[in-house]
């Protein structure tokens, strides 16, 4: 049995794990990479043998979880995606949004270095179409929350709730105990229990989410594995405790409105925008807030808004309530949607007081920079960032408080009041993963700390260790492992 980590290895982004067990050969996640300096992987030929893969797992529709898919059609896989129902509707709207932003985001740079003279270093161009995309929607296929289903010879898979995003899952692969020859079967005549006799468990995060979020049900927790692939996004720190996110939305919008200036707000389309609509439309039902303009410069989170609607089931006990209440979550008088870029252009014209949210979470692409390029000059701005920001990122320099930043090209510098909402963030802190982790009765063989920043996967693996004196490896990239037992024999391939 063999794993190797072809992405978010001592980095948060590019999710991509292959397996092989017994024959069988799965990937679980194929991420694009954001961060800068990592870009060019996102080119790199994917080192396995596509053709032979037996599936593709997701456990979410991020897209640095899914969105090297088509790409991968490219190259030649032509197996089953395997995921959850709300996932798969989301995996389409993030992919066609993916395409759709590549293919403006070259034609803009490569005006642009034409116009300097300027050179790239990796090809800019799409990584892939409309038409890849198209190519790679009739391989999806859903999977039930607790459901074994077969997805290779001697191996299943059981999606459980993750906690992070709707439809968002934690996978399980079952790996069926090899067949015993005959020195095997006398070697284990007398022990009724035997490990060779089991089936392995390894257990695949992805990203794991907070206890008591909103509209999202709780993570799912185990209490024994053979092998644990485990992120660490915040694993090096706890989340402040700065009230609740209502409480910090009210105070935020509050100094706005007294300033007469606009909050602009980086989401992402899938789960921060529906949670922050649901507590803005909570703010205002109680009055805690006053009516002024909201606007939601995304398509896609619109999309994802009616994906939302059809997948009730993915609801926790709070959301259900209010639906039952015969309150929308997502509506409210003061909320406007813009689809057209005529209609997202003109929002510039609005002098504020008003919220703008606008994709990318990570300001590396899409709306969002052209609000940014005409409001954080001015110190009536208030950037309000709700979700991780990956190292090399635009979001990250404006977030760690660079005087000057350089957007479409052009060096600005940041007047606006920088802000964080706290407690918003998707992922758990290092107790959330800590508490996750403590439901296990017997530590696994291994638990690979992946999906964090270097110093941050390196501090959780060890914290880990010297608490829970567990054999915790961080992988690098391309790492692999042949898992044997109790041994973990690592090569780079």
């Amino acid at each position: 049995m063999k794993i190797q980590f072809l992405g978010a290895a001592r980095q948060v982004t590019g999710s991509q794990y292959y397996v092989e067990a017994d024959g069988a050969r799965l990937l679980i996640d194929c991420g694009m990479f954001q961060e800068r300096e990592f870009l060019e992987r996102n080119w790199n030929p994917t080192p396995v043998p596509l053709r032979e893969l037996d599936a593709l797992l997701l456990t979410h529709a991020h897209v640095d979880h899914c969105g090297l898919a088509p790409k991968l059609v490219q190259e030649g896989f032509r197996g089953p995606i395997i995921t959850t129902a709300a996932s798969a509707d989301l995996v389409e709207i993030v992919l066609r949004d993916s395409a759709e932003i590549q293919a403006e985001d070259a034609a803009f740079k490569l005006k642009r270095h034409k116009k300097e003279g300027r050179k790239s270093k990796y090809p800019i161009r799409p990584l892939y179409s409309l038409k890849d995309v198209d190519r790679t929607l009739p391989l999806l296929r859903t999977a039930p929350y607790e459901e074994e289903i077969q997805v290779a010879d001697n191996v299943t898979a059981v999606f459980h709730d993750a906690g992070h995003i709707l439809g968002s899952a934690i996978i399980e692969l079952r790996i069926a105990a090899p067949p015993k020859g005959l020195f095997s079967s006398l070697l284990h005549l007398h022990r009724e229990d035997s490990e060779a006799d089991r089936p392995r468990k390894l257990i695949f995060t992805g990203d794991l989410g907070q206890w008591d979020k909103p509209i999202v049900r709780d993570p799912t927790t185990f209490t024994e594995a053979d092998y644990v692939v485990m992120e660490s996004t915040y694993g090096d720190r706890e989340h402040e405790d700065h009230g609740s996110v209502q409480s910090q939305l009210e105070q935020i919008v509050a100094e706005a409105v007294a300033d007469g200036g606009a909050i602009v707000i980086p989401i992402f389309a899938i789960e921060r925008a529906q949670e922050l609509i649901y507590h803005l439309n909570r703010l205002l039902h109680e009055k805690r807030i006053p009516e002024i303009p909201i606007f939601l410069d995304s398509p896609m989170a619109a999309d994802v808004n009616e994906v939302f609607r059809d997948h009730r089931d993915c609801f926790d006990a709070e959301a259900l309530a209010m639906l039952s209440a015969g309150r929308s979550l997502f509506r409210f008088p003061t909320l406007k949607v813009t689809r057209r870029r005529e209609e997202s252009q003109a929002i510039n014209r609005v002098p504020g007081p008003c919220i703008i949210l606008a994709t990318s979470g990570m300001c590396t692409a899409g709306r969002i920079k052209h609000h940014l390029a005409q409001r954080i000059l001015s110190p009536k701005t208030t950037v309000l960032f709700v979700g991780y920001q990956s190292r090399g990122t635009l979001g990250r320099q404006i977030l760690d408080g660079n005087p000057e930043v350089r957007i479409h090209g052009r060096p600005l510098l940041v007047r606006a009041k920088i802000r964080q909402l706290h407690g918003a963030s998707g992922h758990s802190d290092r107790s959330g993963l800590l508490k996750w982790l403590g439901f296990f009765q017997a530590p696994p063989k291994t638990l690979f700390v992946t999906h964090g920043d270097d110093e941050v996967a390196l501090a959780f693996a060890e914290h880990v260790r010297q608490s829970k004196n567990w054999h915790v490896e961080v992988p690098e990239y391309r790492q692999a492992f042949e898992l044997d037992g109790h041994l973990d024999r690592a090569s780079t391939i």
